[in-house]
């Protein structure tokens, strides 16, 4: 099942890391390995947000604002880097505060062996996108408020209770109308399409 971190192998995450290496000067193998990390950490933050009436008040907002429609990874050269920096903010110190952003960013840097505002940036620069995939399938499927816990869900790969719609087009890069080749090209080191590469690979140091 498709998955947020699928993303990263396609030409729109392709497009997204050469935005973000050209922001931070970060080599593009190493913003490829925070990416990974940042979209988890935000989907995290978020489900936990979502124990408050507030904080899922506020996310359901968020994703019904027109920004957050899908329409920004629609074309690569949406993808900004000052604009996805500068909303990102907003949007992380939202999902996170000021403070927790600041931990976060410190205490995994030196795993990455990156410095500590470019990994800032980093999960700022995410954090648009995951809100445009999850605002687009909460349009298609008109998710209200009580059902973000398996929107969420869904988009982490822990469920299939949406399709991700944006995602799966997103994935299916050789037009053909079905993503299971396209994943498991990139799961097990296929290279179909433009993208190639594997997911395992690039994650663990393969080829």
């Amino acid at each position: 099942m498709a998955s947020i971190l699928d993303l990263l192998n396609t030409n729109t995450g392709e497009a997204l890391i050469e935005s973000v290496s050209g922001k931070t000067s970060e080599k593009k193998d190493a913003v490829k390995s925070a990416l990974a990390m940042a979209f988890p950490l935000l989907l995290s933050a978020m489900k936990r947000n979502l124990e408050s009436k507030e904080g899922a008040a506020s996310l359901q907002a968020a994703l019904e604002n027109e920004k957050h429609n899908g329409s920004l990874l629609e074309n690569s050269s949406n993808l900004d880097p000052d604009y996805l920096q500068n909303e990102g903010e907003k949007i992380v110190n939202h999902i996170l505060g000021a403070q927790k952003r600041d931990q976060l960013s410190s205490s995994l840097s030196p795993a990455l062996n990156m410095k500590q505002e470019n990994l800032a940036r980093i999960i700022q620069m995410a954090a648009p996108v995951l809100l445009s995939i999850l605002g687009s399938q909460q349009r298609k499927d008109r998710v209200q408020q009580e059902g973000l816990g398996d929107l969420l869900g869904t988009v982490m790969g822990a469920n299939s209770k949406h399709d991700t719609s944006l995602l799966e087009s997103l994935l299916d890069r050789d037009g053909d109308g079905s993503v299971i080749d396209d994943i498991g090209g990139m799961i097990l080191g296929g290279n179909k399409g433009k993208s190639g590469g594997s997911i395992l690979g690039g994650f663990t140091g393969g080829k």
